[in-house]
């Protein structure tokens, strides 16, 4: 049985990659290799001495492992995370782990090798932070390339606009379904420049989303907001360089400036085939953005002479255009109430310990009483909004099954 109640098709909005320390170089250009650095597990649960391990079992989990990890059936995400989950770096045995979490589809982003390749630093040579870009690229074609129902996210920083676009056509030619882009400006532009609008309008035609994820800009705030006078604070996993309880309180406001100053450059006006979500960055903030967009337009754009006017309120390009997943601790149900049912993506975060032992219970009882349609927006349809590609058709699930 699997952990998806079979009634309903759940659509996961969210998993990942554990990236092993070669993740990159292994798929680099050769003249590249050296100059990239191995994936680092500093700012993470798993232990330099789980890596060494994995490693020295080439780059694999043992053949004991894993049939322990199939064994918890349709229990597999409660227990099976981080590094030692089932399929955490290698693609087949990431099939068998969607056997049992019972997903029609799962998009797939990495974890830790964007480092690099998404800094702000102007240190970064270009043609180290895009030959970083197609090795991730390369590699996460490969790692979803064997299951259709694995939708492979591509990653780009868009400071180089010509560099952006040829990584994107490489990334659509591999088959990759979806783009991560960080939420910071890019070489001192707004994303809604008119340099990117070549990339904006590639996205549309080709009828492939761009995604904005935690850790598509520097987690933590700046040392002057953490200096209390009281001393360091330890991060939510108990060391020093992940989200503290300041950095969380203000998460949502990178990607909220980022679609904010989209949206009034009028990116989604341009391109109204463009689709994006906002995933693993909490929804709580997505009812007050509408409403200010909404009141922005109406009182302040008229000041602004490079504005088109809008042929539709800001709320409901944004409901048609976008989407967003809520944490598994935010009341979703509320948030629907507060907004609309068609902004809210159902997500597992497999297999990082913060999707939660059981996501689906969590969201079905901040759901409550609400409907089933209210549900069927959530768990598949919302999602398909956005990928509209991705509908299981009935003779593809028989294949998978």
């Amino acid at each position: 049985m699997a952990y998806a109640p079979a009634h309903r098709a759940f659509y996961d909005a969210d998993s990942h990659i554990m990236e092993l320390p070669d993740f990159l170089k292994k798929y680099a250009d050769p003249a590249l290799r050296d100059a990239i650095p191995e994936v680092s597990y500093s700012a993470s649960l798993v232990t330099d001495e789980e890596v060494a391990v994995i490693v020295g079992q080439g780059n694999r989990h043992s053949a004991e492992h894993i049939a322990a990890q199939i064994a918890l059936g349709d229990r597999l995400i409660e227990s099976s995370k981080e590094i030692q989950a089932l399929g955490a770096f290698d693609g087949a045995d990431r099939s068998r782990a969607l056997d049992l979490l019972g997903f029609k589809r799962q998009l797939v982003f990495a974890t830790h090798s964007v480092a690099m390749p998404f800094s702000p630093s102007s240190k970064i040579t270009p043609e180290l932070r895009y030959g970083a870009t197609r090795a991730h690229n390369r590699h996460m074609a490969d790692f979803c390339g064997g299951d259709d129902r694995l939708l492979g996210v591509a990653i780009i920083p868009l400071d180089e606009p010509a560099l952006a676009i040829a990584e994107l056509d490489a990334a659509i030619a591999a088959g990759l379904k979806a783009v991560w882009i960080p939420h910071r400006p890019p070489s001192e532009r707004s994303p809604g420049h008119i340099d990117f609008d070549p990339f904006w309008a590639r996205l549309a035609e080709a009828g492939v989303p761009f995604l904005l994820h935690v850790g598509g800009a520097p987690l933590q705030q700046a040392r002057a907001w953490m200096n209390n006078g009281r001393g360091e604070v330890k991060d939510w996993m108990g060391g020093g360089e992940n989200l503290r309880s300041k950095d969380i309180a203000i998460l949502h406001q990178g990607p909220e400036t980022f679609l904010s100053v989209m949206l009034i450059d009028g990116v989604f006006e341009r391109f109204p085939a463009l689709r994006g979500a906002s995933v693993e960055l909490g929804a709580g903030w997505v009812p007050s953005l509408l409403t200010r967009l909404d009141w922005v337009a109406k009182n302040w754009i008229r000041a602004d002479k490079n504005q088109t006017p809008f042929s539709r309120k800001p709320s409901e390009t944004l409901t048609a255009q976008m989407a967003f997943t809520p944490f598994v601790f935010e009341d979703v149900g509320v948030l629907i109430d507060q907004s609309n049912p068609e902004l809210y993506l159902f997500s597992s975060d497999y297999p990082h310990v913060e999707g939660g032992r059981d996501p689906i219970k969590r969201f079905e009882g901040f759901l409550g009483e609400r409907s089933e349609a209210v549900r069927e927006a959530f768990y598949a349809e919302n999602f398909l909004r956005i990928f509209p590609g991705a509908r299981v058709s009935e003779p593809a699930l028989a294949r998978a099954s």
